[in-house]
């Protein structure tokens, strides 16, 4: 049993943690630092994002990049605010429970909660140690993310992946516990811990048939969710609707777009569909997760976009657009780092 879990662990490429993942062609990286003579050579890529959207950006910079209608009802809160202004904040947002919360700067769902009631968000606010973003939530029924990349001398871009995003969630029999109920899940069954944690008042409790019961409402692949592939819906309709957003929003060329729509066909007309963020030169091209790809292949679609992350980069530095100093970088990456790993012990204790 211990060798058939060994053999497991190491044949499933897409539970590897990021470092390792990334190892093998980490060179490709380094190669792009020797010939652009930059060690942080991504970051004119989106010139309007901290660092290029790479790691550490502030969210308030890109909801202020996008026009209101594009994005859900959306302010700031900071943990040393009296609770009560930030309930009257609320109330001017006309933003109703359930909301969600999720920290001012971060990622893969850390700090990421949906939030009831105003006893939670209470409890939510008196333990969040930074600043936070306090959202409304959004009801459509489909979450999807688009990969986008433009070439700054080209007016037309191009979607590289497409992909439908289910949270982490289990299905009621009528019959099991939630407990057995996770126990069971594939995804589930490796955050038993973090599960019960979260939902330990209904973790005893039998789910009625067919009831679903979200585990996490964070779509983010380290989180549990599990993606689907769109690729065959990837048209010049659906191109046209990014290459708008993005030449609107001016400066963004490579990252992905994180969206919740009514349906795919309406997200191609340019109705009924929300942002609820777009990420920078950071954003993984997360659509080779869960659909079918090797390893192998894999490391081609990473290879690839992060040729044209190179390629927009270079461009833009040529126009006078300057990568950072080594020294403002590393300074960046270690106060955010710092704050990611605080972020992370919060996690675990909210």
């Amino acid at each position: 049993m211990l060798l058939k879990n060994i053999i497991r662990k190491i044949t499933n490429w897409e539970a590897w943690p990021f470092k390792i993942l990334y190892a093998p062609i980490a060179v490709f990286w380094a190669g792009y630092m020797i010939r652009s003579g930059a060690v942080w050579f991504f970051t004119p890529s989106n010139p309007k994002l901290t660092f290029g959207g790479m790691e550490g950006e502030p969210k308030k910079e890109m909801y202020n990049l996008l026009p209101k209608e594009l994005y859900p009802a959306t302010f700031n809160a900071l943990p040393s605010e009296n609770f009560s202004i930030v309930k009257e904040r609320l109330h001017l947002s006309g933003i109703e429970y359930p909301l969600i919360v999720k920290p001012e700067i971060g990622g893969q769902g850390i700090l990421f909660r949906k939030l009831d009631t105003e006893e939670a968000f209470m409890q939510y606010h008196s333990k969040v140690p930074v600043e936070y973003i306090v959202q409304q939530m959004v009801h459509y029924p489909i979450e999807v993310s688009v990969f986008y990349i433009r070439h700054p001398q080209q007016a037309k871009g191009m979607v590289t992946g497409f992909l439908h995003k289910i949270p982490l969630q289990v299905t009621g029999d009528g019959v099991h516990t939630l407990e057995e109920l996770v126990a069971q899940h594939p995804k589930g069954n490796k955050r038993i811990e973090e599960m019960q944690h979260k939902h330990s008042k209904a973790w005893n409790t039998v789910l009625p048939k067919s009831e679903k019961y979200m585990l996490s409402y964070a779509a983010n692949h380290n989180r549990g969710a599990h993606f689907v592939d769109l690729k065959n819906h990837i048209d010049e309709k659906l191109t046209a609707i990014f290459d708008k957003i993005s030449i609107d929003i001016n400066d963004f060329f490579y990252g992905r777009y994180d969206i919740m729509c009514n349906s795919i066909e309406e997200l191609k007309e340019g109705k009924n569909f929300s942002i609820l963020e777009f990420n920078g030169c950071g954003a993984e091209p997360n659509h080779f997760y869960d659909t079918g790809y090797t390893l192998l292949k894999a490391y081609k679609e990473i290879l690839k976009h992060w040729k044209a992350l190179y390629q927009i980069s270079k461009y833009n530095r040529q126009q006078g657009i300057k990568p950072w100093p080594l020294a403002k970088g590393r300074k960046f990456l270690s106060d955010t780092r710092r704050t990611a790993a605080m972020m992370k012990a919060a996690d675990r204790n909210i």
